[in-house]
């Protein structure tokens, strides 16, 4: 009997099957620790790989064994404490320590070491994003984003183990061996026969009918050193991302940089920003970005000046609204574009200019963004601002507003402006 040692070198993906299996089985859990994960990065590395820990009571396997019940006997040997009869005290102490929390030794209750799961940066922005998409976006222009959608696209003889077709590698292998045996096969039945032909003559045929017994064995022996399966024989199911036009878009991000936003305050919304970005750039391709940073006087910016420039000053906010309707008159017509305004402040405004700013909203923005997205951000109570613009979300539908006390309600209010609605139908 021929033994073959399968000495090739695993591949780096060999895991990749049963850590796709993993995610998919504990997506919930690691959906929470990944956002828990958004408060603890700093503002500059919210784009990358994270280590993420699951409590191993959330990835217990289910099992079955016997009940209790009946008469047992147990023989337990080296008793040397105990007679029958005997109650044992219960271990002082309760169950051992662990878990995710101090390091310090516990004398009581019960504990469990967390489990600790590593993921990639796309496996990680893809749990972040999921189920997140620009509301209200309407398909008025085909010619400029285009949003990626995987599609099926046939088999190939390469690919990652999470991919591999099992239906299909088994009917390669079942071919394959059937290419490479039939011959012989047939070959071990036409001498089969003969040696039947050969038993039922007359004459003896000893030494003959022995040759053709050991031709035959040697063709079994060749039969059986096919494998059953070969690397010749996956097939593996291939996807391709085809482009799906549907409109152009433009995001405007307006940033309050007053006196009164505190260098904390402005890296809360800084992170907000950059889940935006991070957002808009991972799910679409060519949505346009606007930059508007402002203070007593509002300016455009690029990328650069607006996450990391120190200007400070008073507070106007209807300096950043006038100059984002300006920008929309010269560059962005409704008709033509998406238009979407993502505005962040602690919303502490001149007490004058906070009901311009509910007059600039209804009458001129409003009706040509699709949706306008106002954060405060402050622990203290709701500003002159938030006051004003609860008047203009209660009269339009197109406009939501949400609080900000800490950086642990980032990632969470930022999911609630943007969640997909699955009932909504397409805007046409």
């Amino acid at each position: 009997m021929a033994h073959f040692i399968d000495r090739r070198l695993n591949s780096k993906g060999k895991s990749t099957v049963n850590r796709q299996r993993f995610i998919r089985r504990y997506k919930q859990q690691i959906k929470k620790a990944v956002s828990d994960s958004i408060s603890e990065r700093s503002v500059t590395d919210i784009d990358s790989g994270e280590s993420v820990s699951i409590p191993t009571r959330d990835i217990s396997e289910p099992i079955f064994h016997t009940g209790k019940g009946g008469k047992r006997e147990m023989v337990h040997p080296g008793n040397d404490q105990f007679s029958e009869g005997d109650k044992i005290q219960r271990p002082p102490g309760g169950g051992g320590g662990g878990g995710s929390g101090s390091g310090d030794a516990s004398n009581s209750g019960e504990g469990a070491d967390d489990f600790i799961f590593q993921i990639s940066k796309d496996e990680y922005l893809d749990l972040l994003f999921e189920d997140l998409e620009l509301p209200n976006l309407k398909k008025n222009q085909l010619n400029r984003v285009i949003q990626y959608k995987t599609h099926r696209a046939g088999y190939q003889t390469d690919g990652m183990p999470s991919n591999l077709d099992i239906v299909r590698s088994l009917k390669g292998s079942v071919a394959r061996r059937i290419a490479l045996t039939a011959s012989k096969k047939k070959r071990v039945k036409e001498l089969e026969a003969r040696i039947e032909e050969l038993k039922n003559d007359k004459h003896e045929h000893h030494l003959e009918i022995i040759e053709l017994e050991k031709e035959i064995a040697e063709l079994k022996r060749k039969i059986a050193r096919v494998p059953f399966i070969d690397t010749f024989d996956l097939r593996f199911r291939n996807y391709e991302k085809r482009p799906q036009p549907t409109s152009k878009a433009v995001m405007f991000c307006l940033m309050d940089v007053s006196g009164s936003m505190d260098q904390e305050t402005k890296d809360m919304a800084k992170r907000f920003y950059i889940l935006l970005y991070l957002f808009l750039t991972r799910t679409y391709k060519d949505v346009e970005v606007v930059y508007i940073r402002h203070h007593t006087q509002a300016k455009e910016v690029d990328e650069q000046e607006f996450f990391y420039s120190q200007e400070t000053g008073g507070t106007i906010v209807s300096s950043a609204l006038k100059l984002m309707d300006e920008i929309v008159t010269d560059r962005y017509p409704s008709h033509e574009w998406n238009i979407y305004a993502a505005q962040a402040s602690d919303g502490d405004n001149w007490a004058d200019d906070s009901p311009l700013c509910t007059e600039i909203l209804q009458k001129r923005l409003l009706n040509m963004v699709r949706y306008y997205a106002y954060i405060e951000i402050t622990e203290r109570q709701h500003q002159s601002l938030w006051r004003e613009y609860k008047k203009v979300s209660e009269a339009n539908s197109n406009f939501a507003m949400k609080h900000i006390r800490k950086v642990e309600d980032i990632y969470p209010v930022f999911r609630e402006l943007f969640k997909k609605n699955v009932t909504s139908q397409e805007v046409s």
